[in-house]
């Protein structure tokens, strides 16, 4: 079967889930991990996507048909579990850590089984119609080198050719981390046991085959972690580095030496830093996640890695792309060798074997050798002591595509998707953050040396605040997956409407997913061959793009006769006037309007007779201490690429101090006074109600807003008034 995502299941205990042709809403409540889609190959007709979440309950939907598989550790395993001092926080459980497809009809699904692996098929059927989906009965078969057997350790698995390759921790403790290969009737082989020049209590992140030729023989697979540093010991050392690392898939181990080990195993540095304007070097060596990014050549997919800094004092966060070209470069570059008397990293200069270390048997350039196991013992035991490469991957540009620094969040995940617009092909980029948002953006090239980045918009995915685990992207059903601790929740790759009803906002938007078809701003797609539909991502210029449709409708009219909005303050009190434009782009400034005069809001308003210091914020400003002259009309004006338009306009009205005091005193000490009705007597109106002191002041704001409207507005008032009079008397009759 074809390739797919590694799987990364955090929690979950007794159930599976496989779900195809989602319902339009689907959620899972709970801590939830998210596997990913199997391709239509697998079940003809169909998308599905797996999730397990961590309160014994999953959902296996077939259109509107649910099932479930119950799948507990045996009792026996959990007492034997608890007796060994765990289950104090529930892991002796079987924690769901591997679904993969196996073929037509049956999935592979591996568990921690109480801290002793299981794996067994699931029977999905030969049709989605069939709402097949139960453990195949009888067969249970060991975990050891498929799954961690602690729920909290990561692990990443790929089943090729009936081959799992996976990379776990093979034992108890959590201690022996390997890249391990089994299953397919081959000798289980893995990396070398207890020898941290070839990991060092590395962290998997992604896992990938990879063609490097034509040459079947030449097939590898990539794999993506993060390990500690073998000279992090003091100094200005990183402690964790990123690593991209490889072996051959047809690797068969050697036949003296690194017997059932790995004969191509090696791994390099992958770099991810910016240069700041004092010229300091920031560093992201924590890689977090990986995206593969299929292109037209399988050969050379583009590696989107994201990463965070080390530590918790300096929070920030970058996503580097590399090339599969730049990459392969660096594996046939020199081997790093320890030498001299502070036994430091340099390049190795000495005589390299034949066969070249890390070359797959049979390929390109080893077409006499068969097996791995005809490598000579000098080119084996070269590789066995120089698994690294002693130049790291640097990315495209040598510099990051998305940096976030002096924020107060970290990205937790990574998904790319190609999106075809009118003026070309982008990538849209999907970030999700520790603080339980999603974040879309896109990265747009300047000139040929710097890049501009835009956010289009951060959607907040859940009710509960929880850091973004997991995310998987549907292009065919235009549908962005998102897991947590919180639950797994779909989102829409495109959200148009919010843009606005104009044409500019649209244009202004400058998301390719979006168009302005003549009447709103919708969907793009490249086959829609209308005239009317305009969008311009790469420049954004609504100038030119909206000629001839601004004036339909609420266009640039509306930005002209915006409608004031009357707010009203208390003298030596602070208000606050709202303005938020569509586009995080937008540079927002505020003008004061006062006797027919307009002026700049700057960090302090002058006024005639004293000077009004304000706080300016992305929601609007801040007028600390109001005072009679601050009332006046207030523009919020927002301009993006040279194009202007008010978002906003407030009438701010400034209510006497004295005033409103004493209408609060006047009611606060007054004692209370019942006086008795006479049961023939009917209140003749509502306004005869004693009111609290809030009522009195609102109703003090409505009469100096009804005093702003002209003679019609009022007359309309004036006729729902009496029929709201008219009811509370009937109510009170």
């Amino acid at each position: 079967p074809p390739s797919h995502p590694p799987v990364d299941f955090s929690v979950t205990e007794h159930k599976l889930c496989f779900s195809v042709r989602f319902p339009p809403q689907w959620k899972i409540k709970g801590p939830t991990s998210l596997y990913g889609f199997l391709p239509e190959s697998t079940l003809p007709g169909t998308k599905s996507l797996t999730a397990i979440n961590n309160t014994n309950m999953a959902v296996c939907c077939f259109d509107s048909f649910e099932k479930q598989i119950h799948w507990p550790a045996p009792a026996k395993r959990k007492g034997e579990c608890q007796m060994t001092g765990k289950g104090k926080q529930g892991e002796c459980a079987n924690f769901v850590r591997l679904i993969e497809p196996w073929n037509r009809t049956h999935l592979y699904t591996c568990g921690t089984g109480a801290y002793q692996p299981i794996c067994t098929f699931i029977n999905r059927g030969w049709r989605a119609e069939d709402y097949l989906f139960r453990l195949v009965p009888g067969y249970v078969d060991s975990g050891k080198g498929k799954c961690s057997y602690d729920p909290k350790q990561e692990n990443v698995a790929i089943l090729i050719n009936n081959n799992l390759y996976a990379g776990v921790h093979i034992d108890f403790m959590s201690t022996d981390a390997a890249l391990f290969r089994t299953m397919g009737g081959r000798t289980a082989i893995r990396t070398e046991q207890y020898d941290s020049r070839w990991l060092n209590e590395p962290v998997f992140v992604q896992i990938q085959q990879i063609p490097d030729s034509a040459q079947k023989n030449d097939d590898k697979l990539y794999f993506f972690f993060r390990e500690k540093s073998l000279d992090s010991n003091g100094g200005a050392s990183p402690t964790v580095l990123a690593r991209v690392g490889r072996v051959c898939l047809n690797d068969e181990g050697g036949q003296k030496s690194l017997v059932n080990r790995w004969t191509t195993f090696l791994k390099a540095r992958l770099i991810c830093s910016v240069i700041g304007k004092d010229g300091v070097e920031t560093r992201f060596d924590e890689l977090r996640d990986v995206f593969i990014q299929p292109t037209q050549d399988e050969r050379s997919p583009m590696v989107y890695a994201l990463f965070t800094t080390a530590g918790s004092v300096f929070k920030g966060s970058a996503v580097c792309v590399y090339s599969m070209a730049d990459i392969r470069n660096v594996f046939n570059g020199p081997f790093a060798h320890k030498h001299g008397h502070n036994y430091q990293w340099t390049e190795y200069t000495g005589k390299i074997p034949y066969p070249r270390p890390g070359t797959c048997p049979g390929g390109t350039f080893t077409p006499g050798i068969r097996s791995s196991k005809n490598f000579t013992d000098e080119a084996v035991n070269f590789i066995r002591a120089h698994p690294l490469m002693f130049h790291p991957v640097y990315p495209i540009h040598r510099r990051p595509l998305v940096v976030r620094t002096g924020v107060d969040y970290r990205f937790t995940a990574l998904v790319v998707d190609q999106v075809d617009a009118v003026d070309g092909r982008y990538e849209v980029l999907f970030l999700g953050t520790d603080r339980g948002t999603v974040q879309k953006v896109i990265v747009l090239p300047k000139d040929p040396t710097s890049f501009e980045e835009l956010t289009l918009e951060e959607v907040e995915v859940f009710r509960t605040r929880a850091p973004v685990k997991t995310m998987k992207i549907s292009s065919k059903r235009q549908q962005l997956y998102v897991s947590s601790d919180a639950g797994l929740t779909q989102v829409s790759l495109h959200r148009c409407g919010v843009y606005g009803r104009a044409c500019s906002d649209c244009c202004l938007a400058r998301d390719p997913y979006c168009a302005w078809d003549g009447e709103s701003c919708s969907a793009f797609t490249p086959s829609t061959k209308r005239r009317s539909r305009r969008q311009d991502v790469k420049h954004g210029d609504p100038l030119r793009q909206c000629r001839g449709f601004n004036a339909k409708g609420q266009k640039l009219k509306d930005y002209k006769r915006l409608r004031e909005t009357m707010q009203f303050g208390v003298e030596g009190s602070s208000t606050f006037l709202e303005c938020q434009p569509r586009s995080p782009q937008a540079t927002v400034k505020w003008l004061f309007q006062r006797e027919g005069k307009r002026k700049l809001v700057r960090e302090s308003i002058q006024t005639d007779m004293r000077e009004q210091v304000l706080l300016k914020t992305n929601h609007g400003i801040l007028l600390k201490t109001l005072n009679q002259t601050d009332a006046g009309l207030y523009h919020c004006l927002a301009t993006e690429n040279n194009f202007k338009h008010t978002v906003a306009r407030v009438a701010l009205r400034i209510l006497d101090r004295d005033i409103v005091l004493a209408l609060t005193a006047e009611d606060e000490d007054e004692e209370p006074k019942t006086r008795p009705v006479e049961p023939h007597q009917p209140q003749s109106s509502f306004v005869s109600t004693p009111f609290p002191p809030e009522i009195r002041l609102i109703n003090q704001y409505c009469q100096s807003y009804w005093e702003q409207l002209s003679p019609k507005q009022q007359q309309q008032r004036k006729r729902t008034s009496r029929r709201h009079t008219e009811s509370q008397d009937q109510g009170l009759g």
